[in-house]
């Protein structure tokens, strides 16, 4: 199959705005793939490439040569180009993916350099997301999209899901089980303002804390134990404490979900990058001693020998109790989400939660099975939303469907009396893209380039006057911008014109919410918390 047959593919889709049109976009073009091509495309056109990590992002890409004037290009030879980058280590090792990337990149067209690009940096924002390829995967096989989603539920992953579907139908589809040792997509979590519009969505509902660490799967087979994160990376060897923590339980066989988090001198829970760049340490025996972690539980998925996936989130808890009672997450039953009473009692279960130093609850059906990979009704997050009013400083221009627009926005808190800088200038928290709709983004860039005061080859920098309204998890230490503190998950809620920066919230607002004690150096590992993610928190 041709690169070329993808790549104008993933521009139509990208082009329609009916989530019908995409599917049947997607499932032609999965129709034209066979054999070993098939789970590469299913892959692509989802957003990423086979490999998942090839080595390669937006540095290999800054001087792409000139397009190819026609296509050559195969899924196969591509694929396999990004396997040999994936697989190179040591000396000498950025050199040769350069190479291949170039070479990749000078054989391709214009429309087929867009694809790669995008999949290379991890911008392909074609609006497929996995929902739509399960159900374009459905549509081109000509199977029930149920026994799609079933397959992926019990095996974890689509591209294996979507080869299956095309070749060999719904018996290829049946014939996938749960398996312990294999990692699973977990189940996520809905966001809601307050516990009324959460219990509104679930009905009957135990209500959890949503502790503030990262999220893994664990699967035990006798006294084997394997940990993952939610992105499905194994970091068993880094955190012995769960391993030891699952050895000590009656168990037999097991697939359980749960949070590790590191706890500060207090007893209270650490903010989340301390609990990561923990996780992260490669001196396991050194950072344990330094940093020891608390594993908590809060669904089964298998247990001695019973897939428990499709049981009620009650029966699933009964089984969890059971098994690891220690361990289990508090919960707090509403039986009857009419009864205001029985509202008000989980609400202050809620405020007890976030008094404990946790970040909100999740509040969980009892009905629900535990649907992989899928935000639903079933599992609803309340948490408090911080907001601050900060200005823009700079803003980076776009990649992938951002070509052409100013997206990642610099954004800095007033410094009125001078702490980092001249009184009454802007002093930088951070970076974000998230939150921004095309509407927003077409609207910033004509207001930022109005703004602008001297550009470099990636950033516009701009007079301090565009606030805008920021939501936020949290305050963080930082050794990378002047104040020492960052934004945690930082989206854009709003534009402020109609507010001048004289308003916008000072540095002392700022750290007036950073809750974080002083510690050891954490900060050394920081940079290694990729590895587990930013947001690997249980939703």
């Amino acid at each position: 199959m041709l690169l070329s047959e993808i790549a104008a593919a993933s521009e139509a889709v990208s082009a329609a705005s009916a989530r019908r049109d995409k599917i049947a976009l997607l499932a032609a073009c999965l129709r034209q793939a066979s054999g070993r091509d098939a789970p590469v495309v299913a892959a692509w056109l989802s957003g990423r490439t086979f490999q998942r990590r090839t080595g390669l992002g937006w540095a290999s890409l800054r001087s792409a040569p000139p397009p190819a004037p026609e296509s050559t290009l195969t899924v196969r030879s591509v694929d396999d180009s990004l396997a040999r980058a994936s697989l190179l280590t040591g000396p000498g090792s950025a050199t040769e993916r350069q190479v291949i990337v170039t070479t990749l990149l000078a054989s391709a067209t214009a429309q087929e350099q867009r694809l790669l690009t995008g999949l290379i940096s991890g911008e392909l924002r074609q609006g497929a997301a996995a929902g739509l390829i399960v159900d374009a995967v459905a549509k081109a096989a000509e199977v029930p999209l149920a026994a799609v989603r079933r397959a992926l539920a019990v095996h974890g992953d689509l591209p294996d899901v979507a080869a299956a579907a095309l070749e060999g139908g719904a018996d290829a589809l049946n014939a996938f089980q749960l398996s312990v040792g294999r990692a699973l997509a977990p189940m996520l979590a809905a966001p809601a303002p307050e516990m009324g519009a959460a219990l509104s969505k679930t009905g009957p509902a135990g209500v959890e804390w949503k502790l503030d660490g990262v999220r893994v799967q664990i699967h035990r087979q006798a006294d084997e134990v394997s940990v993952f994160t939610r992105t499905l990376d194994d970091i068993t060897a880094r955190v012995p404490e769960v391993v030891d923590a699952v050895r000590g339980l009656d168990l037999s066989a097991a697939i359980l979900d749960g949070e590790v988090i590191a706890s500060t001198a207090s007893g209270r829970p650490a903010p989340f990058q301390i609990t990561s760049a923990r996780v992260a340490r490669r001196d396991v025996e050194k950072a344990r001693a330094a940093t020891p972690l608390g594993l908590t539980l809060f669904d089964a998925l298998h247990v001695d020998g019973d897939d428990l996936i499709d049981l009620p989130s009650s029966g699933r808890r009964t089984r969890l109790e059971a098994a690891a009672p220690e361990l289990v997450v508090p919960r707090h039953v509403v039986e009857d989400p009419s009864d205001e009473a029985a509202v008000a009692r989980a609400e202050a279960f809620a405020a007890d939660t976030l008094a404990r130093g946790h970040e909100g609850v999740v509040v969980k059906s009892l009905a629900s099975a535990y649907t992989m990979g899928r935000r639903g009704a079933g599992w609803v997050k309340v948490k408090p939303r911080i907001t601050l009013d900060l200005v823009v400083l700079a803003a980076e221009w776009g990649h992938g469907r951002r070509t052409g627009k100013l997206s990642n926005l610099h954004l800095g808190a007033r410094d009125p009396e001078g702490e980092y800088g001249p009184p009454g200038g802007f002093v930088m928290l951070g970076k974000t893209f998230k939150g921004l709709t095309d509407q927003m983004l077409a609207w910033q860039t004509e207001k930022l380039q109005s703004l602008a005061e001297r550009e470099l080859k990636w950033v516009v920098h701009v007079r301090p006057e565009l606030v805008v309204e920021i939501a936020f998890d949290g305050v963080q230490r930082s050794p990378r911008y002047p104040a020492g503190l960052a934004l945690r998950f930082a989206r854009v809620l709003a534009h402020r014109p109609d507010k001048p920066a004289a308003e916008a919230d000072t540095i002392g607002t700022v750290r007036s919410h950073h809750i974080v004690e002083e510690e050891e150096d954490h900060e050394a590992e920081a940079g290694a918390a990729a590895e587990v993610g930013e947001g690997s928190e249980q939703v």
